[in-house]
């Protein structure tokens, strides 16, 4: 088994989406965007006898707490690989960058966690860990089980919350038109625009602008992203973008306005992109993350609600780890341990 840098995007890709869980953060494509945003991404993988049986794409993260390699959503790796090697190769890499510590956030169920030598867990997540989603078959691999038939819209609105399905219903007598973009570049200022309003009412650290647009336009050439745009009397109210990957939809970014809050547009919204990911075959529809139970000081408390209300199930992940990599490393955690407490998740 070797360990070396990936160059082949065909083989990348192939492997990932023939996972278990093909999270989309780890594609070559994602990289290309974090490359364009300035970040230029590490990819290692791993192969046995020519075959590819994992990868691991990281960046560079130049935080003012502390430089570091931040690794979204991965490494990820077919059963029976363990990630040590991997996480020297990355140790090697962080030691020449310079960097503090390695922030590995894995998409591992946490039934199903790894130990990683000299990984301590991380003060601060990096990712969402508790993720919200709705089988679209009966049986998904996420549930591993073989994927069977797919599930009916009758089925799924009959398992929603009463009131989702009655805004989703009242959207549409109210005469909400949901769209998907035909140019998600050329539509991306309404996304942007109400996003900025939503970041000003909800006060959250939004995104750069160049992040979104790298990202629609990276993804939607290969026909990885949707802009969606909810319309009410001819005015975008609400917008979306979902990425797919591997038989998944991930709900990835929205942003509303407050102008109109009697319309449901984002209920129909939400159904309206369900519907398509049924239609194309997907087995997962994933709404990101949610707020752990109890838990109400958090960046998702105020869309759980939301998200719950469509049905589905919960998968909660393996918690964000670090591993060390110098000794200034425990001025960056003690620095992040009093940001938690202060924020109170």
């Amino acid at each position: 088994m070797t360990i070396q840098e990936a160059t082949n995007q065909q083989q990348w890709d192939d492997f990932l989406m023939r996972q278990r869980f093909s999270p989309f953060l780890q594609s070559w494509t994602m990289g290309e965007v974090y490359r364009e945003t300035g970040q230029e991404p590490i990819r290692l993988e791993v192969r046995e006898g020519g075959e590819v049986r994992g990868i691991c794409m990281a960046i560079i993260v130049p935080a003012r707490r502390g430089k570091h390699l931040a690794v979204p959503y991965g490494p990820v790796i077919a059963k029976g690989v363990s990630p040590a090697g991997i996480v020297q190769h990355l140790e090697h890499i962080a030691r020449e960058q310079r960097c503090l510590f390695i922030r590995v956030s894995p998409f591992w169920p946490i039934e199903e966690r790894i130990d990683v030598s000299k990984a301590v867990p991380a003060p601060l997540h990096l990712l969402a860990e508790h993720i919200w989603h709705l089988p679209l078959r009966e049986g998904t691999p996420w549930q591993e089980k073989e994927v069977g038939t797919a599930r009916t819209q009758e089925t799924l609105l009959k398992e929603m919350r009463q009131n989702t399905r009655n805004l989703i219903r009242r959207a549409k007598r109210e005469g909400v038109a949901i769209t998907h973009s035909e140019d998600p570049i050329r539509d991306l200022p309404h996304f942007i625009l109400l996003h900025e309003e939503t970041r000003k009412r909800h006060h959250f650290t939004p995104y750069t602008n160049a992040f979104f647009a790298a990202q629609v336009r990276h993804f939607s050439s290969r026909k990885e992203c949707t802009l969606y745009l909810a319309r009410y009397q001819g005015e975008v109210i609400a917008a979306a973008i979902h990425m797919h990957m591997g038989g998944e939809t991930s709900y990835h970014h929205g942003a509303s306005t407050h102008a109109h809050p009697k319309i449901p547009a984002s209920y129909l919204l939400q159904w309206t992109a369900i519907c398509d990911a049924m239609e194309r075959g997907d087995h997962t529809y994933s709404f990101w993350g949610i707020a752990p139970e109890g838990v109400t000081r958090h960046p998702f408390a105020g869309v759980t609600l939301f998200k719950r209300g469509f049905g589905g199930e919960l998968l909660e992940l393996t918690h964000c780890m670090d591993i060390p990599v110098a000794k200034k490393y425990y001025a960056t955690r003690a620095f992040e341990t009093m940001r938690k407490w202060r924020r109170g998740f």
